[in-house]
């Protein structure tokens, strides 16, 4: 009663008290018994439960129909062929090459892998869960910015080493990028490919944040970091300022690597930026392997609310922003896109490769199948689950060995359904599936298929400016290799 900082318990002293134990648990109580099965955010109870009915081998399948209203705006289907191909006759596990000509030592990825999470933002069993489960599916593990650990080499799963604007495990003490560090470890034979991050959709422009209470003596040592404070990447990168920069970067690393993959991570913003990345892989001749296409979507272990919601273009029209771009300036053939977020059935799969994706990653997916409960306490080091969290006792929880698996068999069913779905539009491979496949429903009478909705450039219309379509001129004029 004689406290002065909250008026309702001033007043109410008694039940005042029982409002903030009720919001406490509101969320708790709205996804248990509240929310319906369609629902829920960022994802809703029939997606959550694909995830632990796959990765637990259990029935995944539904009597009665779906529940979802076919009629809504947006509303997306494949559309099936009557000349659909048997299951026997497809690969459920194909292959996509990743590597331009200038690449060495090409990598064949798998079409569905893990997307960057860092160690520090998970705890240590849920990074060895992964990289295990990686290893016996054989895909790919992404690290995320926050370095190279030992955690992610030990299982023995392939690995794609993010590379943000920290230079977390090969900075030098004023945190610049250290080449001498950085052939150290991108030399080593589980790193694949290395992954040059500009942005990630949860909060591009803002840089990663890991809260000083998950920053333990180990993680401060892996990254190169000193303790005591939260770890704050910089919105930009300090080893390259403009494109032609960044093209001397990627030789760099290419050069360090022997020889492996080299691509970007950004979320697109001002589409001028990244037509003056294809401009500057023109003017140098020198290729990106691969790029990370993250969509505003995309989750994250902590940040602002606005950048969550309203920063970053969604995946959708990023994808088909950089399928078209690449293809104008005929680049396509040697650079593979991969799309990432929300990313977690074999529908949302053949969703963007139709859009112009070649495979795809997903991060909370793959937390799912770890058993995260989409808890929302990612940032407060409290995860019931042992997933997001360096706090030892709650870690102990998820076990890696019981763990690993699971992830390995929701990656397989999900890679399976993919083929499925591909099998039954009549197509064996995912090279194959265009912007004809999928439609979505524009109004309650009209749908139509992503080709009607982004209509695809001519090869090469990019590279001079009296074909350069109207909808790109204004960006096209305004992007320079010069600057970003």
């Amino acid at each position: 009663m004689i406290q002065t900082k909250h008026a309702i318990r001033k007043n109410f002293p008694l039940i005042g008290r029982l409002r903030y134990l009720l919001e406490d648990f509101g969320p708790e109580i709205r996804q248990y018994f509240v929310e319906p099965d369609t629902d829920g955010k960022p994802f809703n109870r029939l997606q959550r439960s694909l995830v632990y009915q796959r990765s637990k081998k259990e029935i995944d399948t539904q009597p009665f129909g779906t529940q979802l209203n076919v009629y809504n705006t947006g509303y997306e289907w494949i559309n099936h062929s009557i000349k659909a191909i048997p299951f026997k006759e497809i690969d459920t596990n194909p292959r996509v090459k990743i590597g331009s000509e200038q690449c060495s030592k090409p990598y064949l990825a798998s079409l569905y892998n893990i997307s960057a999470m860092s160690y520090g933002s998970l705890s240590k069993n849920a990074i060895l869960a992964l990289n295990s489960g990686a290893k016996q599916g054989n895909f790919y593990h992404n690290t995320g910015e926050g370095g190279l650990s030992p955690y992610h080499l030990e299982p023995g799963g392939d690995v794609v080493w993010n590379i943000g604007t920290g230079y977390f495990s090969c900075r030098d003490t004023h945190g610049n990028f250290n080449y001498d560090a950085f052939v150290e470890r991108a030399t080593k034979e589980h790193v694949k490919m290395i992954e040059i991050k500009f942005s990630q959709g949860a909060k591009p422009g803002h840089g990663g944040i890991l809260p000083k209470e998950k920053v333990t003596d180990e993680i401060a040592a892996i990254r190169l970091v000193e303790k005591g404070n939260d770890i704050v990447s910089p919105p930009r990168h300090s080893a390259f300022t403009n494109p032609l920069e960044l093209m001397e970067f990627v030789k760099l690393l290419r050069k360090g690597s022997e020889g492996k993959p080299i691509g970007i991570k950004i979320c697109i913003g001002n589409k001028s930026e990244f037509l003056s990345i294809c401009k500057a892989m023109i003017d140098t001749n020198t290729y990106l392997d691969f790029i990370t296409v993250d969509g505003g979507e995309g989750g994250t272990g902590a940040a602002p609310q606005e950048y969550s919601d309203h920063v970053g273009m969604p995946l959708r029209e990023a994808l088909a922003f950089v399928y078209d771009s690449l293809k104008g300036f005929g680049l396509k053939n040697q650079i593979k896109i991969i799309a990432s977020g929300k990313v977690i059935t074999g529908f949302d799969i053949i969703k963007n490769l139709s859009i112009g994706a070649d495979l795809c990653n997903s991060a909370r997916g793959m937390m799912f199948a770890l058993g995260c409960i989409q808890a929302l306490e990612c940032h407060k080091n409290t995860c019931p689950t042992g997933v997001a969290t360096q706090d030892p006792k709650l870690a102990k929880g998820l076990v890696p060995e019981e763990k690993s698996i699971r992830v390995a068999r929701f990656q397989h069913e999900t890679v399976k359904s993919a083929m499925e779905l591909m099998a039954s539009a009549g197509i064996k491979h995912p090279d194959d599936v265009d912007r004809t496949v999928v439609s979505t429903r524009i109004d309650i009478t009209k749908s139509i298929t992503f080709e009607e909705m982004y209509p695809e450039l001519e090869l090469g219309c990019l590279l001079n400016e009296t074909t350069v379509p109207k909808d790109f001129i204004s960006h096209w004029r305004k992007a320079s290799i010069n600057s970003f």
